[in-house]
């Protein structure tokens, strides 16, 4: 079923034209804590990343962002960039989904909370 949703779709996994350019020219780089695997070209001329599950470009860290659009060439892999103690781990950006931020007010959740801080304008 993969293969053939591969052969139609873009958005379950890796193409069939990305699925023949990895296993004929790509070199595995490394794999980051989510599962996603990185690959180049033997050259270095291209890189790219195979997802762990859906494709979504922000569960690409911060690091392998830098290494995939040619900003440093060391690998995070090998040589992870320096952080800081207040930087808080990579997350995924969850907007759209049930587990996305919805601030007091929000209509969208379920109990909104009445704001206090807040006056509607009302026309004289």
């Amino acid at each position: 079923m993969r293969f053939i949703l591969s052969l139609i779709t873009w958005y379950h996994a890796e193409t069939l034209g990305t699925r023949i350019m990895t296993r004929l020219r790509g070199v595995k780089v490394g794999e980051d804590e989510d599962g996603n695997v990185f690959y180049r070209t033997r050259d270095d001329s291209r890189r790219w990343v195979v997802y762990a599950g859906e494709p979504e470009a922000s569960k690409v860290s911060a690091d392998w962002h830098g290494w995939l659009h040619h900003t440093f060439d060391e690998n995070p892999a090998e040589k992870p960039l320096p952080h800081k103690p207040w930087e808080k781990p990579h997350h995924e950006n969850l907007t759209g989904t049930p587990r996305a931020y919805l601030p007091a007010g929000s209509l969208l959740r379920e109990e909104p909370v009445e704001r206090r801080d807040y006056e509607a304008w009302q026309p004289e």
